[in-house]
């Protein structure tokens, strides 16, 4: 039996319209605690953030683990510059000329939300001509224009706007009639309606073992799961993007198992149980590698997790700029896991 991909596709568009930038996570982990009371699901909060919870399988013996984050990538105020403007720090790893253009919020410590718009010093091609086009899009180049009078820095400071604020990216995500999902942060936030998809099943028709969902909030810098992972778990399914593009096996459409990345390579028997369960359920799943990428279940293994890791993802095209899938993917990606678990 199937996932209801309605029920996925409904909770991932609340998701990604709750801003989550690494280190201001706590309003989108409390909309998945509030899913899971809906489902009737005890869980639990670490004290680093992190969400946690369990099914119980009808033998007892083993515990699979599967890890997703609900962190993004983000900014926080650097600067404020005497024009007003607002320069940023960069969280999670993406390229400047990426986000230029994109719709922000400014997420104050009074509470208020002050939006705006990322452009660079020389915006305007009809004053600067050809300089506009050979500015490389680096930090010091790219500001926040706020959509307040601001004329000065105290203008700025006086909207309650500081050093350290969080800043949080228009995610514009929108489903079309074809089926693709665009939207920025897919990474990581399509994992996490996936579990709440797949539990939703679990309660239904228990897996084989016991199925521990951990959530982890900061993957994008890099030490997510470094902490929180169950105790007991025996192995650990890390569910990321799949990263798609030239040189790549995957698609937007199908399931990836990736076998390698920046990290090295992966569990290559837990990798070949994923593969013997996809064979078994009918699955098209693909298989890459991915030279410039991490998970949590790298951060997992560097803290001294022992237990064999694994990755497994739906298909991003665009990965870390305005991202796009297809609900085929998340389709297989929730019936892998449903295989395998069972």
């Amino acid at each position: 039996m199937a996932c209801d991909l309605a029920y996925i596709t409904d909770r991932l568009l609340n998701l990604l319209n709750t801003p989550s930038p690494t280190g201001f996570t706590d309003r989108a982990v409390r909309a998945i605690q509030a899913d899971l009371d809906a489902l009737g699901v005890k869980h639990e909060r670490t004290k680093k953030g992190a969400l946690t919870w369990e099914i119980p399988g009808k033998k007892s013996g083993k515990h699979v683990t599967f890890s997703g984050h609900v962190d993004t990538l983000g900014a926080m105020v650097k600067a404020i510059k005497p024009s007003g403007r607002v320069t940023l720090h960069m969280l999670g790893g993406y390229d400047w000329a990426t986000i230029e253009g994109e719709y922000v919020q400014v997420h104050t410590q009074t509470g208020r939300v002050v939006t705006g718009t990322v452009v660079n010093i020389r915006q305007s091609t009809h004053v600067h001509g050809p300089a506009l086009r050979e500015l490389r899009r680096e930090q010091p180049v790219m500001e926040i224009r706020l959509d307040e009078p601001t004329f000065s820095a105290q203008d700025t400071l006086a909207l309650g706007i500081q050093v350290g604020d969080f800043i949080s990216f228009d995610p514009r995500a929108q489903l079309t009639p074809a089926g693709y999902l665009k939207s920025r942060h897919l990474d990581n936030k399509a994992a996490v309606a996936l579990f709440l998809g797949v539990t939703q099943e679990l309660l239904k028709k228990k897996p084989t073992h016991t199925v521990a969902f951990h959530i982890t909030t900061y993957e994008e810098v890099g030490h997510g799961a470094a902490t929180g992972i169950p105790a007991h778990t025996d192995e650990l399914i890390a569910v990321d993007m799949a990263v798609v593009g030239d040189g790549q096996t995957g698609s937007e459409h199908r399931c990836t198992l990736c076998v390698a990345d920046s990290s090295g390579p992966y569990d290559h028997d837990l990798g070949n149980r994923l593969r013997a369960a996809a064979k078994q359920a009918g699955l098209d799943l693909r298989t890459d590698i991915y030279p410039y990428y991490g998970s949590d279940g790298s951060a997992a293994w560097r803290a001294g997790g022992n237990y064999p890791v694994a990755l497994i993802g739906p298909g991003v095209e665009a990965s870390h700029a305005y991202e796009r899938t297809h609900m085929d993917a998340l389709r297989d990606t929730a019936e892998l896991i449903l295989a395998y678990v069972r």
